[in-house]
């Protein structure tokens, strides 16, 4: 049998190290779990067991430096593994567990990596007399501005375990709302992705070799087929003068035309004429508006359900809107209700929001609900969106089909006009 020391923590969320000895790892965490423990971490130690005792807590020691040393400021975490964690964090806190203990689990439990350097943080600060939502703050790559007031509201209510289940719950919708957009963009860039790859090849090596079969017969080609031959040899860089083969500007387009639109991004002009345009393109539009809608109604309804003041959450609710064009129109829901003013009017008078969105608000203040009629806007537009995106998906098939129609049948077209006039004229030869 080997000796293992273990740190864990017992039922009152205080640490405890010891040394137990089993046959495996797992056998010696189920032993320590029926102790009514919570083991952190587990070594194998050799030699007798006082002296493995006196190693483990060295080890132990040395684990400690380590993560303290790993905490620093912690990285941006995915907001699945976010999600996750609110998660799991709002089921300890729902079943009665120290806020402290609760932490100290989730982090033992985390693989290594951001979430757990973060984790080790917060619950340092946590131990060290901060709130929750002070030790979050320290982190806003991980935890951000959302995150913390939602986390502070539901301090100062008393209610952390409810505003953390609707943060999860808010999360969840949010991702699952991405999601569903991302999957609809798939299918046709993967479509263009591979046409382009195969166009490309087509004329830099079978167009050439038509060429050549033209030049033996002597025919006079169609301005279709001299324009096609033309194209092909900008692509492989054999037009007389050029430096650069054409494949080399069109396969990289999209990686330049990407990040160009994110240098664009950066700008505040240029985030505002691209936030414009995304809600005024014809087909795309109106999915880009629902989405935005759903996001910021579903925001701004679950920091009022929280209790965070009205002015605090239009103001959140602002930075993470994630449009321009609606910033704008938030921006000046807060300056008329800060005034005493409501907060219907000026959200139609920007005209960012459907004429149903602005009435449901409307009712929502009158009868004192608002964050209960944001909610159900949200949910409408959820579905909104789910039916827009099958929408677009069904409308893009055969939309690339027909494209792609084209371009193959504008290249048949091409190549079989000079075959056709080359039959013609060896009939008219063989007639004389």
């Amino acid at each position: 049998m080997a000796t293992f020391a273990y740190e864990a923590l017992n039922s009152s969320g205080k640490p405890q190290k010891g040394t137990i000895e089993a046959s495996t790892q797992e056998e010696a965490i189920q032993r320590i779990k029926g102790q009514g423990l919570y083991p952190s971490s587990i070594k194998e130690q050799a030699g007798k067991k006082g002296a493995a005792g006196a190693g483990g807590d060295k080890a132990l020691k040395g684990d400690a430096v380590k993560l303290k040393r790993k905490r620093g400021k912690g990285g941006r975490v995915s907001t699945k593994m976010l999600t996750t964690f609110t998660r799991q964090l709002s089921t300890l806190q729902d079943a009665g567990l120290p806020l402290l203990r609760s932490l100290q689990i989730l982090e033992a439990q985390q693989k290594p990596g951001k979430l757990k350097n973060v984790l080790i943080g917060v619950g340092e600060e946590v131990e060290g007399g901060a709130s929750l939502s002070e030790a979050m703050s320290k982190f806003p790559k991980c935890f951000d501005h959302l995150y913390v007031k939602m986390i502070n509201a539901g301090e100062i209510g008393g209610v952390l375990d409810i505003i953390l289940q609707r943060l999860s719950e808010f999360m969840e919708k949010s991702q699952r709302l991405k999601r569903r957009i991302r999957g609809a963009m798939v299918y046709p860039i993967a479509v263009i992705t591979i046409a382009t790859i195969i166009l490309s090849a087509i004329m830099i090596f079978i167009i050439p070799k038509f060429e050549e079969i033209f030049k033996d017969f002597g025919v006079a080609l169609p301005a279709l087929t001299m324009w096609l031959i033309n194209t092909s040899r900008w692509f492989a860089g054999k037009v007389p003068g050029q430096t650069i083969p054409g494949v080399f500007l069109v396969l990289p387009a999209p990686v330049i035309l990407f990040f160009g639109y994110k240098l664009i991004r950066m700008t505040g002009p240029g985030r505002a004429v691209t936030d414009w345009i995304f809600l005024h393109m014809p087909i795309f539009g109106p999915l880009v508006r629902k989405s935005v809608i759903a996001r910021f109604t579903r925001t701004l309804g679950t920091l009022v359900s929280a209790g965070v003041p009205i002015l605090e959450a239009i103001k959140i609710t602002k930075e993470t809107s994630g449009n321009h064009v609606f910033e704008k129109a938030l921006q000046k829901v807060h300056d008329s209700i800060r005034e005493g003013e409501g907060f219907a009017q000026p959200l139609r008078e920007s005209k960012t929001c459907d004429a149903i969105v602005v009435n449901m608000i409307d009712v929502g203040e009158e009868t004192g609900e608002l964050d209960a009629m944001l909610m159900k806007i949200a949910d409408n537009y959820d579905e909104e969106v789910d039916v827009a995106v099958a929408s677009l998906v069904s409308l893009l098939q055969p939309l690339m089909v027909v494209v792609l129609g084209v371009f193959v049948g504008t290249i048949v077209i091409a190549m079989f006009l000079p075959l056709v006039k080359m039959i013609s004229s060896l009939q008219g030869g063989g007639a004389v």
